[in-house]
């Protein structure tokens, strides 16, 4: 049975970056990828302008960051609410199944609806059966497939 933990979810501050940024290079590894610095370093610029649709929070236990979710708000042809894209989620591997993770997407379902989105929606890959376990509880599956090209 997983152990819980309290985890406090607070949005990034500019004085947050050192923590941030060990947890997104472990996101990145995890998904067998590499970012390169000078994106990395204009995503958090992002995330700190409120002019931005951009956002991210850390999950926080004992004074350490232990997980990160990133979220960008857009528009939609479909209603006449945004959606809140959840795009980036991670938790440290010593601290999985803790909580954090449901924590972190409960904290943009709330951000999502104080914002009037109407639905908050997010990918993940396919070999990722651990963290489907979660989110089979907690959202529906849509039945879409996604596609791409890449430029």
């Amino acid at each position: 049975m997983p152990i819980r933990i309290p985890v406090e979810i607070r949005p990034v501050t500019s004085a947050d970056h050192a923590a941030w940024l060990p947890l997104w290079q472990g996101y990145q590894r995890f998904y067998m990828t590499e970012i390169n610095a000078a994106t990395s370093d204009i995503t958090w610029q992002r995330f700190l302008d409120p002019a931005e649709p951009m956002h991210a929070a850390l999950a926080w236990h004992e004074g350490k960051a232990i997980g990160l979710v990133h979220w960008i708000y857009h528009r939609s042809t479909w209603t006449t609410g945004d959606y809140c894209y959840l795009q980036d989620l991670f938790i440290a591997k010593d601290v999985r199944s803790s909580g954090a993770g449901r924590k972190l997407i409960e904290h943009v379902y709330q951000q999502a609806k104080a914002e009037g989105c109407s639905r908050t929606y997010w990918l993940t890959h396919e070999s990722n059966s651990r963290a489907m376990l979660l989110y089979e509880r907690i959202a529906e599956r849509s039945g879409f497939v996604q596609y791409r090209k890449v430029f």
